[in-house]
């Protein structure tokens, strides 16, 4: 009985000993990423919902690589730098990225994420104004996303930031919408361009009653606001001609296009070419 009663005494400590180890070791990998600039963008297609073999925009999400060359996708850190500097710097670079791929491919409109925090960083503005002013077309095909998390944190901060740049053409996205308790006094003043539908009532959405009444109100809701609606983690056919159904205007997920560091506009202009 003593026996067991000690294992149980070390083993949450033991538990949570690992934990920071882990944690401690995921942390000191992305800020050495960051600080050799090791980073990356894997583009991911979103396409209309009415015409599915047409891109609309991509969204850029960042990856760092680590000492062997692997390439580290922002769920497996992002929450050990979201609340420290790494996070800011992380934010300076994925925006430095999406401004220079906006330059050089100016067909495309690209989806940059950002947290809230970043928004008054000092660094973080200077790389926004660098590129914008290398670059006039830039702004009106960049789009900037916040998780309904992130807003929340400090939404008088949000709602300012947003009507500043957005004066200078920049698109604002609300990402993972319905995962958090966005107020909706927030939702009017926030004013965002897109709203983003969370993964959780998509998948599988074309067998589930339930999730179809919820996205077909956060579709009225975003009409009601001029919101355009993208769905997050679509996977099957089924699924993509329910949302279309729906109202939904555009579509993102695995069953369109996974991420990739290879540019996929690449592989459409090699084809209009070849055909």
């Amino acid at each position: 009985m003593a026996q067991r009663g000690f294992r149980k005494t070390i083993g949450p400590s033991a538990l949570d000993t690992a934990v920071q180890t882990r944690d401690r070791d995921i942390l000191s990998m992305v800020e050495q990423a960051v600080h050799f600039r090791e980073v990356r963008l894997a583009f991911q297609p979103i396409v209309h919902a009415q015409f599915q073999n047409r891109t609309a925009f991509y969204e850029g999400l960042i990856r760092v690589v680590d000492p062997t060359g692997r390439i580290i996708p922002a769920g497996q850190f992002i929450s050990q730098i979201e609340e420290r500097e790494t996070g800011r710097l992380l934010d300076c670079l994925a925006l430095e990225h999406g401004l220079r791929t906006l330059a050089q491919n100016p067909g495309i409109r690209l989806a940059i994420n950002l947290s809230a925090r970043s928004i008054g960083y000092p660094k973080w503005r200077k790389v926004l104004e660098r590129g914008l002013s290398r670059n006039d077309t830039v702004a009106e095909r960049l789009i900037l996303e916040i998780t309904e998390a992130s807003a929340m944190l400090v939404p008088e901060l949000v709602v300012q930031a947003m009507r500043d740049l957005q004066r200078l053409g920049i698109s604002f996205a609300l990402d993972d919408f319905g995962a958090g308790y966005t107020a909706l006094r927030y939702l009017k003043q926030f004013q965002f361009d897109i709203l983003k539908i969370d993964g959780q009532f998509i998948r599988g959405i074309a067998t589930d009653p339930d999730n179809q009444v919820l996205t077909r109100a956060i579709v009225a809701i975003a009409q009601q606001f001029d919101m355009f609606t993208v769905a997050e983690f679509v996977e099957s056919l089924s699924d993509a001609r329910v949302l279309a159904d729906l109202g939904v205007d555009c579509l993102q997920g695995y069953y369109f296009g996974a991420p990739s560091i290879e540019p996929p506009w690449r592989e459409v202009v090699r084809r209009a070419a070849t055909g």
